[in-house]
């Protein structure tokens, strides 16, 4: 089964891009994607959509989560350690400095992207300006911090557990946490253990990767209501016609009699039609 999801448990020094090549390879699919991407230094779920599976990515719910640690008195001009240090500070907080702090960044809060970050600014890419060594300004952008968590210091090292909406950058978040304490900061690692409804817990390493692996698309809407069709139904559904669905309102899962998965539908007034098909043609 080369078409749903894959989940990966990104090793250090690789792109997400480095993963997807790979996994190109391991499952002989060349419509490999993924739902966010991880930084070569971050480890954790890389969420991988393949085959038909591609299909779902705008589907899937941007929430995530993270352990990430870090170190107080100096900026860098990449808000993490693979950078170069801009600024050093005389201040180092203590943890219960950090303690204190948390709620203000929760809930939500206003971001700038950092400069090396994949966010588009008139057309190009962050990073890549960063590299010519541009700075431009920034938009603040919402995001929302569902819940923020300090989990101790180890040698002047402290480690945070957040969970967050999509486009957060928790360096960014360390960074501004730093500041707002009257000194610099700058992550240390980073690693993902959620995404969307997928935990890092279910993950295999590339090398690990298989077909086997691969878990049924319809997994990414297991909470939504199921709805089987008839031969008959079903047909018509696959060719944009209505379907009953009666008692429903809103996202369901639809399958024909076989138990096969066919498509997201939208259900208004007990009648579905076709939001996103995933059947195979043919």
């Amino acid at each position: 089964m080369n078409s749903g999801i894959l989940l990966i448990d990104k090793a250090p020094g690789w792109t997400s891009h480095d993963v997807v090549a790979k996994c190109r390879g391991i499952l002989q699919q060349k419509s490999i994607g993924h739902a966010g991407t991880l930084d070569p230094m971050a480890t954790g779920l890389l969420v991988l959509f393949t085959g038909r599976g591609t299909k779902a990515i705008p589907y899937f719910p941007g929430d995530k989560a993270y352990t990430a640690s870090f170190r107080f008195g100096f900026d860098t001009d990449t808000q993490d350690i693979t950078g170069q240090v801009t600024q050093a500070y005389g201040f180092i907080p203590s943890s219960s400095d950090i303690k204190g702090i948390l709620p203000k960044f929760t809930g939500e809060i206003y971001q700038i992207p950092p400069m090396v970050s994949a966010v588009k600014v008139n057309g190009q890419r962050l990073y890549k300006l960063a590299r010519k060594g541009l700075e431009v300004e920034r938009k603040p952008r919402l995001i929302t911090i569902f819940s923020f968590e300090y989990l101790g210091d180890e040698n002047g090292e402290h480690t945070i557990a957040v969970a967050c909406s999509s486009g957060t950058y928790v360096r960014t978040l360390i960074y501004d946490i730093g500041h707002a304490l009257g000194s610099g900061a700058a992550m240390t690692s980073l690693r993902r253990t959620r995404s969307g409804p997928y935990l890092v817990s279910q993950s295999c390493s590339v090398a690990e990767a298989s077909s086997e692996r691969v878990l049924p698309l319809d997994s990414l809407f297991k909470d939504l209501p199921a709805i089987t069709l008839s031969g008959r139904q079903a047909i018509l559904a696959k060719n944009g016609g209505g379907f009953p669905a009666k008692g429903v309102c809103g996202f369901c899962r639809v399958y024909d009699e076989n138990g096969e998965f066919l498509l997201l539908g939208r259900v208004e007034g007990g009648v579905g039609l076709t939001e996103k098909s995933f059947y195979k043609l043919g």
